[in-house]
C-alpha cells in the first residue's frame, strides 16, 4: 500500500524503506564467503587426490585373516601309520597376523606372520605338514624388504625379493610379475593368464610354475622297497624335492587375492635319483565361503581407495564451481540504491518541507473536488458562499523562519 503524501505524490511505505537497505548492502558479504569457500573446495581437490590418497592407500599393519583350502582325492604318506594313503581329503588353513611392533617404527614397513597347517580331514589333530613365515614389506608398493627378523620356518637367512602376499597395492596390470615362493626359497614370475569371474568380481589370473626343487637334506633312511628299490639294496638315504603349479585370482583395484590353487607335489628322492616315494600330492582351492569373504573385503577396499581418488576430489571440484558461481553472482551483481527515507514534518508526519507556492486562484462556483486526504473527502460538500479562505499552512520551525525572513532578520 502506497502513503498519498502532498500532491498528491506517492511514495513507498516506511516499512519497505527500512528493510531494502540490509538485503541489498549484505548480498557483497555473502558473496565473499562463497568465493572463499569456493577457493578452499577448489584446492582441496588436488590435495586429497594426490597427497592424501597416497597417505591411506596403504597395506593395513594390523591385519587378521584366516583362509582354508581344501583338496580332494589326495595322496599322502601318513608317518603314524608308515603307509601310503590315497583318495583321501586334506584341508588348509592359513593363518595371517599382522605384527604392529616389529617394524623397528618405521611405519612405512608391514610385517606380516603367516602359517600354513596341512592336515587329512578324518585326522584334523595329526598335521600332515606346518608351514610358517615372516614377511616385511612396503605398504605402498607391497615389494618384499629383508628386515624385521623376515624368516622361512626359523631361517633367518633367507633373502626374499619380488612380492610375497599381496601385489601391487591398488595397481595391478596385466604383466608378469616377480612372487617369493616360501616353499622352495626362490624368486618364479606369476605370470598373467586371463580375465575371469569370482563370484560377480573381474580378477586378473595369475599362474607360477615352481620347477622340481630340492627343499631338504632328511637324516632319516627309508627302506629300499618304499623307494621302488630291490629289497637287497638297502636302506637309502633320500633327500626332499618339492614341485608346484600356483594359480592366484587378484582384484587389480586392490592388489588382493580373492582366490588361491597350488598344485603341490611332495616326494623323497635318493641322491642319484633312481628310488623316489611320494611325501604329499594335493591340489589345494580356497573354499567357496572365504572367496565370498575375500570378495567383499576386496569390494570394502575399493570402495575406500575411489573415495579418496575419485569420488571426493570430484565433489570438491564440482561443489567449488558452483560455490564460485553463486559468489560472483551474488558479489558482483549492481543492485538499485535503496529509495531515501522522506523528511519528517514538524507535526510528526512524512511529507515535503518546501515552503508552499502562491495560492491558486479559486474556480467558478459549483460542487468543490474532494480533498487529497481521507478526512476532508468524508465531509459533506457545501457550496461556496464567499471568497474561499486562504489555505492554513503547517507551522514552521524557527530556523525556517529565520531562513525566510532574510539576512537582516538574522541580524
Amino acid at each position: 500500500m502506497l502513503e498519498v503524501g502532498p500532491g498528491g505524490s506517492a511514495r513507498p511505505p516506511p516499512a519497505v524503506r527500512a528493510t531494502a537497505a540490509p538485503e541489498v548492502f549484505m548480498r557483497r558479504p555473502v558473496g565473499l564467503v562463497l568465493i572463499g569457500l569456493g577457493a578452499f573446495f577448489l584446492t582441496l581437490a588436488p590435495l586429497v587426490r594426490f597427497y592424501v590418497a597416497d597417505q591411506v592407500v596403504v597395506a593395513p599393519l594390523n591385519r587378521y585373516q584366516v583362509t582354508n583350502l581344501e583338496s580332494k582325492g589326495s595322496t599322502y604318506f601318513d608317518e603314524a601309520d608308515l603307509k601310503l594313503k590315497t583318495g583321501v581329503t586334506l584341508l588348509a588353513k592359513n593363518t595371517v597376523r599382522g605384527d604392529v611392533r616389529a617394524n623397528e617404527g618405521n611405519d612405512d614397513i608391514a610385517v606380516w606372520d603367516s602359517t600354513t597347517n596341512i592336515y587329512n580331514q578324518d585326522k584334523p589333530d595329526k598335521p600332515v605338514q606346518i608351514q610358517g613365515y615372516r614377511i616385511a614389506f612396503d605398504r605402498r608398493t607391497g615389494v618384499l624388504t629383508n628386515c624385521c627378523g623376515a624368516n622361512v620356518d626359523g631361517d633367518n637367512g633367507v633373502r626374499m625379493t619380488g612380492y610375497g602376499l599381496l601385489f601391487p597395492i591398488a595397481n595391478v596390470q596385466k604383466k608378469d610379475y616377480p612372487f617369493y615362493d616360501m616353499t622352495t626359497k626362490q624368486t618364479a614370475p606369476m605370470q598373467f593368464n586371463a580375465v575371469e569371474k569370482v563370484h560377480g568380481l573381474t580378477t586378473y589370473r595369475f599362474t607360477q610354475t615352481i620347477p622340481l626343487t630340492k627343499t631338504a637334506a632328511l637324516d632319516a633312511k627309508l627302506p629300499a622297497k618304499m623307494l621302488g628299490l630291490p629289497g637287497d639294496a638297502g636302506s637309502q638315504k633320500v633327500d626332499r624335492y618339492t614341485e608346484a603349479y600356483n594359480t592366484v585370482w587378484v582384484d587389480p583395484r586392490t592388489g588382493i587375492p580373492v582366490k588361491h590353487r597350488e598344485n603341490i607335489r611332495s616326494t623323497v628322492r635318493t641322491a642319484d635319483g633312481r628310488g623316489s616315494m611320494i611325501v604329499a600330492q594335493a591340489d589345494l582351492i580356497t573354499i567357496d565361503r572365504d572367496q565370498k569373504g575375500l570378495v567383499d573385503m576386496a569390494n570394502s577396499t575399493a570402495l575406500q581407495i575411489d573415495m579418496v581418488r575419485s569420488y571426493i576430489p570430484a565433489a570438491g571440484v564440482l561443489l567449488g564451481l558452483i560455490l564460485l558461481f553463486v559468489g560472483g553472482h551474488f558479489g558482483m551483481s549492481r543492485r538499485e540504491a535503496p529509495p531515501l527515507e522522506a523528511p519528517r514534518r514538524p507535526d510528526g508526519k512524512f511529507g515535503d518541507m518546501t515552503s508552499p507556492g502562491p495560492r491558486r486562484p479559486s474556480g467558478p462556483p459549483g460542487p468543490s473536488k474532494p480533498s487529497a486526504t481521507p478526512t476532508e473527502s468524508a465531509a459533506p460538500v457545501v457550496p461556496s458562499a464567499g471568497p474561499p479562505e486562504p489555505r492554513r499552512t503547517a507551522p514552521r520551525s524557527q530556523r525556517q523562519q529565520r531562513k525566510a525572513a532574510g539576512p537582516a532578520k538574522r541580524r
